[in-house]
């Protein structure tokens, strides 16, 4: 029986961070590599891989709120051409400021057949109790997990975001704390899809149904063309990955992010198609109501550009048929806005980037 492979790629962010002379400041930056990254990951002694075999690319040394979605593109591109190697699975690191972001898009991008467990660190590796290696160790073991696997080959779970031993949902997973270690949670309404204890991955609850979305394909890159950062699989990660994003081969839509308040009348609406906005989401108060006295200009920029309403909230479902007063669900919804359902609003601008991105409607399984 061939051993076990496992592919790791590393981003930046702060589970690669450390104090650097040449850094001009008293703060960490991102310069650690993915094989120095998974080397306090231990992963040559896990129970559940013998002779487990990894490999290491560096595409981006980065902070996380620099990451784009070429990035993740090429991390797609990346996870198929492991998967034709014979990788079980992919572990990403990067920054966790946008972990949820990556782990979303990847949940509906990657079609390689494998899982990319996605995860980073709240401590850099210059401090006491560092978390990174137990985290990309749980990741690891995420990746290779044969149930885990199975969700992925079906699209059911093609990510996974793993951090403090927890499994969490992409579609639902947040960020809620600038600085502990346990910042990442599921809400009040799921909780994690499962926990790792004792090098074993305990999985209670999947998603019952495939996320793949028709249309939504990420394309090759043409002959010739190598994405800026990237090489080939390596034994040992690449140093001083460039900065830029890898090369596109389209141009994504903008899409805004709007959140309504108290007593705001949304009048910056009026400005988004002439920015060069394609789109927005307007995340409103409560069940995703706007004041009654913006209702006009939102049904304005709604006869222009696709506007996905969502709650700012950020847990729960957008309601639908409930209140009927101006501002309402109802009366918003009449006007032309498509409804979030359960996405936080952040996750369904980026649906709604991909959406116009590949030319297909916002999907409806997402709400």
């Amino acid at each position: 029986m061939s051993s076990p492979r496992l592919h790791v790629i590393a981003l930046g962010g702060t589970i690669a961070s450390v104090p650097t002379a040449s850094a001009g400041s008293a703060g960490v930056v991102p310069s650690v590599g993915a094989e120095q990254i998974a080397a306090a990951a231990q992963l040559d002694d896990l129970p559940a891989a013998p002779g487990l075999h990894v490999t290491f690319e560096q595409l981006a040394q980065v902070g996380s709120g620099s990451i784009t979605l070429a990035h993740l593109e090429a991390v797609v591109r990346s996870a198929r051409r492991a998967a034709a190697e014979g990788a079980c699975g992919v572990v990403l690191t990067q920054g966790t400021d946008t972990l949820e972001d990556s782990a979303f898009v990847l949940a509906l991008l990657n079609d390689s057949g494998i899982p990319v467990a996605v995860t980073g660190a709240m401590r850099n590796p210059s401090l006491p109790g560092a978390d990174g290696g137990a985290n990309v160790r749980a990741a690891a073991l995420a990746a290779l997990s044969p149930e885990i696997r199975a969700l992925a080959a079906e699209r059911r779970l093609a990510s996974v975001l793993v951090f403090a031993d927890e499994l969490h949902d992409p579609l639902t997973v947040v960020k809620a704390h600038t600085t502990s270690v346990a910042t990442f949670t599921s809400g009040p309404g799921q909780g994690p899809l499962g926990w790792v204890s004792e090098d074993c991955v305990i999985l209670p609850h999947v998603p019952a149904a495939s996320r793949a979305v028709t249309g939504w394909q990420v394309p090759e890159e043409p002959d010739g063309a190598e994405a800026s950062g990237t090489s080939a699989h390596t034994e040992a990660a690449a140093s001083g990955a460039g900065d830029a994003p890898p090369q596109e081969s389209a141009a994504l839509p903008r899409v805004a992010l709007v959140e309504a308040g108290l007593d705001d009348d949304l009048a910056l609406l009026d400005a988004l198609p002439h920015a060069g906005y394609a789109g927005c989401v307007l995340a409103g108060v409560g069940g995703g109501h706007v004041p009654a006295g913006a209702v006009e200009r939102v049904g304005a920029l709604a006869a222009r550009i696709p506007v996905v309403l969502a709650s700012r909230t950020g847990a729960g479902a957008a309601l639908q048929r409930t209140y009927g007063y101006p501002g309402s669900e109802l009366d918003l919804l009449n006007r032309g806005l498509l409804t979030a359902g359960t996405l936080h609003p952040r996750k369904a601008r980026l649906a709604l980037v991909l959406a116009l991105r590949f030319g297909t409607d916002f999907p409806a399984w997402l709400r």
